[in-house]
């Protein structure tokens, strides 16, 4: 009788258990995308848009989101400092994981990242309930970020349910150095600002002006109106 070597037994075992492993476990089941096309006021004499964002379902409850600079006109938009990259989970509780980054540019320290928790106000789009800052400026920004994300209050149907527009209609945003490109941590930020974006279908995002310029306009109104009031009277 022949007998069954023990490599034949173990490579048995293993093709068993790929074969009982469910794809979900090693394979993304579902992705979506979008970009940051709405700057603020600092960032919106560029053209956008500024970031793309692809959201990868990789299973009912763990999402990777990866943020990636874009290039337009010349210039290259790369993210970092505080509140380099934000999202608005769709989850009550979660766990943030693997934050990691780069920069493909001369010169450059990307990060290192830290989680920033929640943000009121990410100026003038809204609030997001997960942030990721990065240590310093310019010169430790990064051309890409990614973090895994972990639901730990229900499951996740598909990759546009991963993340959910804020008040302001905002999925995402990014907190963008304007450079030349190819990016160069000699040639300095030309710029810098917040850009944001909305997964597709949905409103696209609105800004509210800061309150510094919501008192300069209403500075500039009362002034016409106190002018408009003298020519009256003469």
């Amino acid at each position: 009788m022949r007998r069954t070597s023990k490599h034949s037994i173990i490579f048995i075992g293993l093709i068993v258990a790929l074969l009982l492993t469910p794809i979900w476990a090693y394979a993304v089941i579902d992705t979506t995308s979008f970009d940051l096309g709405l700057g603020n006021t600092a960032i919106s004499g560029y053209t956008g848009p500024y970031a793309h964002v692809e959201v990868d379902l990789n299973t009912t409850t763990t999402a990777t989101i990866t943020f990636t600079s874009l290039t337009n006109s010349g210039n290259i938009y790369l993210m970092g400092d505080g509140g380099s990259v934000d999202v608005n989970v769709n989850a009550t509780t979660w766990t943030l994981s693997n934050i990691t980054g780069s920069n493909a540019g001369t010169g450059f320290t990307p990060g290192p990242y830290s989680d920033g928790g929640a943000a009121n106000a990410i100026n003038g789009f809204g609030s997001f309930n997960q942030t990721i800052d990065s240590f310093d400026g310019f010169t430790h920004s990064s051309d890409m970020i990614t973090f895994d994300l972990t639901n730990t209050s229900g499951t996740w149907t598909d990759a546009l349910s991963v993340l959910a527009a804020n008040d302001h209609d905002a999925a995402a945003a990014a907190h963008i150095f304007v450079t030349s490109s190819p990016a160069n941590a000699k040639n300095g930020a030309l710029a810098t600002g917040f850009a944001t974006g909305n997964e597709g279908g949905g409103p696209p995002p609105f800004e509210t002006p800061e309150p510094s310029t919501i008192i300069l306009i209403g500075a500039g109104l009362l002034s016409l109106g106190l002018r408009g009031r003298k020519w009256m009277q003469k």
